[in-house]
């Protein structure tokens, strides 16, 4: 395995690290906490110390997070632990943010985890007018001072409110969605971000799967599955699932990869690419099994791409993909 430090922090953390939205059970299935212990204990067997996770993760009771506190509570390594938090505000509008929710909800965490500390709290994808209310990021300097958490970050959905984030002085950390198919936090964002020291943490790196080159157009997913009911935004961001791309497209798009790149594996492949980025921290690929757990862990041994190969993923994204999600996100 191989770390990098976490922007500013001094968090030594593993490049390729394990977010756990499907840990745990495919998504759409109920939660199996023997499975999300499996592959908790794994990850960090193979080196991982830093585990992404968030409140509303699992069926809706903080199992991910109930799960993660008790293998990290069995370990003696040092695991870095993010959790995210605001999402189960309801409704989920600006409206709803306040500092005494965020308040509850950093002690909520800590009581599901049963942890004294939060490494990493970060805001849910919040909406974009909550990044413009300092008195919400003022709470969590409190939270801090009070050895609740250790350092703030965000996860967004814009490049606009990565950039707005990035403002207050105690935003450690962005969590955004990053990979083959979303190419433009690379540009402003990446550039803002290394003069601020900030790091990044890339997520949805295989786009829902799409990037595993293992899906066709005969791939049908669960009626649970946000592959299945979000892919117009019907539940939440339309970019979260296949990373905002029609799914159709996504296929001809992997395709063309397929070829250009013979002999890979397009999973590892859309990894090391995102780890061609000096700026990039850590990727977090969520895993439903050991397998695809190692199968993610080996990405981290592979060099940087070439500047070559680099140059046919960009022309390719600039053919086939950027004008259907550029602009948007």
């Amino acid at each position: 395995m191989k770390y990098r430090k976490l922007g500013r922090t001094d968090f030594e953390i593993s490049t390729v690290s394990l977010g756990t939205w499907q840990v745990g059970g495919k998504w759409g299935s109920p939660f199996d906490f023997k499975n999300a212990e499996t592959i908790l204990n794994e990850a960090i067997d193979q080196g991982i110390n830093f585990i992404d996770t968030a409140d509303v993760y699992g069926d809706g009771n903080g199992e991910s997070e109930q799960a993660v506190g008790r293998v990290v509570r069995s370990r003696s390594e040092q695991v870095y632990v993010a959790t995210k938090c605001g999402r189960r505000l309801n409704p989920h509008v600006n409206q709803s943010y306040t500092p005494q929710a965020m308040r509850r909800f950093v002690e909520e965490s800590l009581k599901n985890m049963q942890l004294e500390t939060i490494d990493l709290i970060q805001l849910h994808c919040p909406p974009t007018e909550v990044y413009y209310r300092p008195e919400i990021f003022a709470e969590f300097d409190k939270l801090i001072a009070e050895g609740k958490i250790r350092k703030l970050g965000v996860s967004v959905e814009k490049v606009e409110e990565a950039l707005k984030a990035i403002e207050f002085d105690n935003v450690d950390t962005v969590q955004i969605i990053f990979n083959m198919f979303r190419q433009r936090p690379a540009e402003l964002f990446f550039e803002q971000a290394a003069k601020c020291n900030i790091g990044i943490i890339a997520r949805v790196p295989l786009a829902s799967g799409l990037l595993s080159g293992k899906f066709d157009r005969n791939t049908t997913f669960g009626a649970g599955d946000h592959r299945t009911f979000n892919r117009n935004g019907e539940a939440f961001d339309k970019g979260e699932t296949f990373s905002g791309i029609d799914y159709n497209s996504g296929l001809e798009a992997v395709d063309e990869l397929k070829k250009l790149f013979p002999g890979s594996k397009l999973a590892q492949l859309a990894l090391q690419w995102i780890l061609s980025f000096p700026e990039v921290s850590t990727v977090i690929p969520g895993a439903s099994n050991v397998e695809q757990l190692k199968a993610n862990i080996a990405a981290a041994e592979l060099d940087v791409l070439a500047s070559h190969q680099m140059k046919t993923i960009n022309d390719l994204y600039n053919k086939n993909i950027k004008e259907h999600v550029h602009h948007l996100w």
